[in-house]
């Protein structure tokens, strides 16, 4: 039986429960005969025992990870040895709550392989599994091991680099006098403790960069990890996280951040009637509205009616450009990043590349530059903008001339009344959160918005009638849809998770779940629907392809229920 207790991306704190028996993960077996989960030598080869139940590990035709041969896999006791190589479609017995890949040492050699392996596994093992790995670990590849979503590993491998005179720390392997295999060994359990606190604080992935420097070999399987098993990380990453560094330049490339520069590029659909674009540079705060910086530039911008025209985008690392309307979404509301003027190659890039993407999918008519030294980094991009900061960017002298610049550059065009613009705003924040097709059908001719940023409420006239749809806070740092708003997703068959009938109460659990949309990411907002009517509205606590698999645990935490 397994209980997930706490995630982190991939990375998770499982108990997993035989009778009076329990193990939580990320855990070390010992490669010692003591105690109920351990790894033992038996009369054929090791023999791996979990909470008293048993299985050789070395079956008499070995298979190697780069062979091609495949094995078939052996199933006893509730525990399923799958050899390297493996295809990802091997079918698991339902029976079977543990995956256990005895070869695991092999991948140690290639990392691209390591990346492709592992994914595999987890694709054959599901959610609802136990993965094992054995042979692979040590206390500087632990943290990144968990986060590829390795539940379990043994100890066997740093106690033959300990008995071998290499003392492994989880900053790196140096030389030693004697047998130090019992300190490498507690080295991984304190490391398994830090891995845990960083898992329950949702901020595994800081913890895996910090540790990827301990090796070169930690870094390039780091930077496969991200380039090729992107989509595979993607999956089980919330849209709704908490604080986080980005501190090294492989965080740039952590699948939050890119997942949201692809939603801008594949879904944000910017204000349909801003033509003045103006360049913002960051702030330490966030969100940046809140910022005493960005309060300044606010004093300067919304001084008369031509602020409807006038679309705010901050340019900043590691995200690259932030639309003012999605300050308060994940991740822009959450990073934390040096901040030395000193701008990386790839930071560069990434900043000219959606800035181009964004001026291609709207034409603006003119481009106001408030970036000052950093105005470098899109002069490129933006050859005729008008540059207005004199030294700091909030004296008097800066403000002055971006007052200035705004009113010239509006100079003759239509303004746009301010709840038409909130209306549009609006609309390009839920094409981020949701797709522009669910955007357009909230936000119609019989919609009307109210409420100050980024306390949006969304109402439509129904009948007479105005009923509300849904309304967007900073606390939730998204919309919440009720369940006149969820009908839509219904209609479209958006983040749909289809149900047994029964009658919603509380939370939804997993085992409550018949199929569920698997483009559900955790954070989500979820319509809960049965025999087709909508049950009730909640936010996702599992993935979507993790509430079809778990039978435990909470799926979604509800919100409305349907009377």
């Amino acid at each position: 039986m397994l209980d997930v207790v706490s995630r982190s991306q991939r990375g998770r704190i499982c108990d997993y429960r035989r009778g009076e028996g329990c193990l939580r993960t990320p855990a070390v077996l010992r490669n010692v005969d003591e105690g109920d989960s351990c790894v033992v030598p038996g009369e054929k080869g090791r023999i791996l025992r979990i909470l008293g139940s048993e299985i050789s590990v070395d079956p008499e035709l070995l298979t190697t990870a780069s062979s091609g041969v495949m094995s078939q896999p052996l199933t006893k006791d509730g525990m399923t040895v799958l050899r390297l190589p493996v295809n990802g479609s091997e079918i698991i017995p339902d029976d079977s709550e543990v995956v256990v890949v005895p070869n695991a040492f092999e991948l140690r050699s290639s990392f691209r392989t390591l990346v492709d392996q592992v994914i595999k596994v987890r694709k054959a093992a599901g959610f609802g599994r136990l993965v094992v790995m054995l042979g692979i670990a040590e206390p500087a590849n632990l943290a990144l091991l968990a986060y590829m979503g390795i539940d379990v590993v043994d100890d066997g491998f740093a106690r033959a680099a300990g008995v071998n005179g290499f003392r492994l720390i989880p900053e790196g392997t140096m030389s030693c006098d004697g047998d130090c295999s019992e300190q490498n060994v507690a080295d991984m359990e304190t490391e398994v403790g830090k891995i845990r606190t960083f898992i329950g604080a949702g901020r595994l992935r800081e913890l895996v960069d910090q540790r990827s420097f301990s090796s070169a070999g930690e870094v390039a399987a780091l930077r496969l990890f991200d380039a090729d098993g992107y989509a595979y990380q993607e999956e089980a990453c919330t849209i709704a996280g908490g604080r986080f560094s980005c501190n090294t330049i492989q965080a740039l490339r952590r699948p939050d951040v890119a997942r949201y520069q692809r939603t801008l590029s594949e879904r944000y659909v910017p204000p349909k009637h801003k033509k003045v674009l103006l360049l913002l540079p960051c702030s330490a705060k966030k969100p940046y509205h809140i910022s005493k910086t960005h309060k300044f530039f606010a004093q300067a911008i919304h001084t008369a009616q031509h602020d409807t025209l006038v679309h705010e985008v901050i340019v900043t690392s590691p995200l690259g450009i932030v639309p003012r309307e999605l300050d308060a979404f994940y991740p822009a509301n959450s990073y934390d990043i040096p901040v030395t003027g000193e701008w990386k190659p790839e930071e560069i890039a990434t900043i000219q590349r959606m800035l181009r993407e964004l001026i291609e999918k709207h034409h603006y008519e003119k481009v106001v530059c408030h970036l000052g030294e950093d105005a470098e980094l899109v002069r490129d991009v933006c050859p005729d903008m008008v540059e207005t900061v004199v030294g700091d960017s909030v004296s008097p002298a800066s403000l002055d001339n971006l007052d200035k610049a705004l009113r010239e550059a509006t100079k003759g065009m239509r303004f746009e009344k301010w709840d038409n613009d909130r209306s549009e705003a609006v609309r390009a924040a839920l094409s981020f959160q949701f797709g522009n097709e669910v955007a357009e059908a909230l936000i119609d001719e019989n919609t009307t918005t109210m409420g100050k940023y980024p306390y949006w409420k969304i109402f439509r006239n129904v009948n007479g009638k105005k009923v509300q749809l849904g309304m967007m806070s900073a606390e939730r740092a998204m919309f919440s849809l009720t369940p006149d708003g969820a009908e839509v997703l219904k209609a479209m068959g958006r983040n749909i998770v289809e149900i047994l009938d029964f009658e919603l109460k509380g939370s939804l659990f997993a085992v409550g779940v018949v199929k569920a949309d698997h483009g559900i990411r955790i954070g989500d907002d979820i319509v809960c629907v049965c025999n087709g009517e909508i049950r009730g509205v909640g936010v996702a606590m599992m993935c979507g392809q993790e509430m079809e698999q778990m039978k435990r645990g909470i799926a979604a935490k509800m919100r409305h229920y349907s009377k």
